[in-house]
């Protein structure tokens, strides 16, 4: 196994990271009956025998049990608003749950051994078996998990059996080492194939959203963004200038590699709070979020002046400098948008981009919000 998919199992990208720890919070059934498989065993041994040992290992066998519960709540009540950086912590919770459950359950399993209470060992290691069963069910998308959780379960099994003077239980201990060794592999071929699946989803979803030239949002990706917009946003629509006799003179190749080149430009332009998206053809949309009423109209004159004058910069083609400019209409929207909406608010920043290319290019024309009528804006 190579380096680079190896580490895909710890560091996949953030959001097929994302999809597997919102998997791993899924399990509230399954650890809902662990927990309630666990409590019971624990309180019989403790009840039956009342050992301090049973009894200190049953107790925090329940608090751990009701913590994992209520972080697993909490996660699905905050999962939406969650940065990838929050979400990174979250499976580091959940990890720190598990483990903590195995540990309780790999120290009773210890205790029984002491104590040379066979039916308590079969209860414990029954029980310890069970939780590394659904641990693999249920957590193998992430092997590390996995890993760490069966290690630490059957840390203390391994360790009472090789203190027993018995073989059969020394060589059992040794088959605890083989038995962890498969849980790995299984958990990373399982792991691969669901990573493998989830980036090929990834992949598809992109092809229908994004423009394969550029890398930029596409034309159903900006609509779709634009639909979900509250408050105030600028929508600026761009077309080249002299974009044609480029591609006509240099060979599609060069063509390909300017809207390449302007598509980095107006990414850089609108800025992380922003969208850049290819309509098609030399033509472009931005998306940002502005300040209502006539701050945000500055706002977004500034942004389409600043769009239009970097793409106005040259550019370098095979060593060779371009220079072209773009054009440049403009509205600021304040109300929700619906289907029909979106067409119309679409059909007005597009006529606002032919007037400023009518009256001679390299200018931003605003499409009046209220009269419909357009007005040179410089």
């Amino acid at each position: 196994m190579g380096h680079g998919q190896s580490s895909r199992f710890v560091d996949p990208n953030p959001a097929i990271r994302r999809e597997l720890v919102e998997l791993l919070y899924t399990s509230l059934p399954q650890v809902m009956s662990i927990n309630a498989a666990a409590i019971t065993g624990s309180v019989t041994l403790a009840v039956l025998h009342r050992d301090p040992g049973y009894i200190a290992i049953t107790f925090a066998i329940i608090v751990n049990a009701i913590g994992r519960v209520v972080s697993l709540l909490r996660y699905k009540q905050r999962s939406a608003r969650l940065s990838d950086r929050d979400v990174v912590l979250w499976e580091k919770v959940y990890a720190a749950g598990a483990t903590a459950f195995g540990l309780a359950l790999g120290a009773l399993t210890f205790r029984a051994f002491q104590l040379n209470d066979a039916p308590g060992a079969w209860i414990a290691f029954g029980l310890s078996m069970s939780y590394c069963v659904g641990m693999v069910s249920r957590a193998a998308i992430r092997p590390w998990v996995v890993l760490t959780t069966t290690a630490v379960l059957f840390a203390p099994t391994l360790v009472a059996g090789l203190m027993r003077p018995e073989l059969p239980y020394q060589r059992g201990a040794a088959m605890l080492v083989l038995f962890w060794f498969s849980i790995r592999e299984a958990s990373r071929h399982l792991s691969t194939a669901f990573i493998e699946r989830l980036e090929a989803k990834h992949a598809l979803a992109r092809q229908a959203n994004h423009d394969f030239l550029t890398g930029l949002p596409n034309r159903a990706a900006f609509l779709a963004a634009l639909e979900r917009t509250t408050g105030s946003v600028a929508i600026i629509a761009i077309d080249l200038d002299g974009f044609k006799p480029v591609n006509d003179r240099h060979g599609h190749h060069a063509g390909d590699e300017l809207l390449r080149q302007v598509a980095t430009r107006l990414s850089d332009c609108v800025g992380s709070g922003g969208l850049a998206a290819r309509f098609g053809g030399d033509e472009f949309m931005l998306l940002k979020p502005v300040a209502d009423g006539a701050e945000g109209r500055d706002e977004s004159m500034a942004l389409a002046r600043e769009a239009v004058r970097t793409l106005s910069m040259p550019f370098l083609l095979s060593d060779i400098p371009m220079v072209i400019g773009a054009s440049a209409g403009l509205l600021v929207n304040e109300r929700p948008l619906t289907d029909d909406t979106v067409d119309e608010v679409l059909r007005r920043v597009d006529e606002a981009l032919y007037a400023a290319k009518r009256a001679g290019g390299g200018r931003c024309s605003w499409a009046d919000a209220d009269t419909a009528q357009l007005r040179q804006a410089g």
